[in-house]
């Protein structure tokens, strides 16, 4: 069994990393207050899946905020765009991710035209850190054909509609507080650049150096 041993050395640099990470957690944890980190980006940019990592690392509460509509309205998003329309549900998630962020600390993933709106930006603004997780074409379009349940996409061209929502979409994307790219890798990684760039925004001590800057770091 000795021959499996990690050196001496090695086991120091993890104990090392692993105290560095822990106090970088707590760091963050502190900086927020009563504040809530707030995903924003595309559908299929990894918003629930990398949100739930990201809350269970933080200790921290995870909201979905299109599952509180379906919830608050006893329908799917789907239904609710089929029967009500656009303009309708917009209203809805309006109102749905303001009650939401007065319960911070939290994670929260939003749904990707949430922050289209002027007002949800501004209540974000004041009640939470907001994370655009910015994917490519390739990457969306991938995730998104595994899945029927996204209303804009329900055309004869997604790709079509997916090229045109990143035009009109990701310029406003790129005000959040912080931009961390979404990729083709396990989700572990992804968290780790989330959380790099959370310590250098707030400028805590962990913060690695040269590998993230404090505003739109990819």
């Amino acid at each position: 069994m000795g021959f499996f041993r990690l050196p001496p050395t090695m086991t120091q640099r993890i104990a090392e990393h692993s105290k560095n990470r822990n106090r970088q957690l707590a760091d963050i944890r502190q900086s927020l207050g009563k504040n809530s980190l707030v995903l924003i980006g595309l559908m299929g940019a990894g918003k629930t899946v990398l949100g739930r990592r990201l809350a269970g690392a933080l200790d921290l509460p995870f909201i979905d905020a299109d599952g509180e509509i379906e919830a608050a309205a006893g329908q799917t998003v789907k239904e609710i765009f089929a029967e009500h329309g656009e303009a309708y549900f917009r209203t809805g998630e309006r109102k749905v991710i303001a009650r939401l962020l007065e319960n911070g600390p939290q994670v929260l993933a939003t749904g990707g035209g949430a922050y289209m709106d002027p007002e949800t930006r501004a209540v974000i603004e004041r009640h939470g850190t907001s994370i655009w997780l910015k994917a490519n074409l390739r990457l969306l379009m991938k995730r998104v054909g595994r899945r029927d349940s996204r209303p804009l996409l329900q055309v004869d061209n997604p790709e079509a509609v997916m090229r045109k929502l990143m035009a009109t979409r990701n310029p406003v994307y790129a005000e959040a507080d912080i931009t961390v790219e979404s990729r083709d890798v396990p989700h572990e990684v992804i968290v780790g650049n989330i959380l790099d760039s959370l310590s250098a925004r707030y400028g805590n001590r962990t913060a690695p150096r040269n590998r993230v800057r404090r505003k739109k770091t990819q």
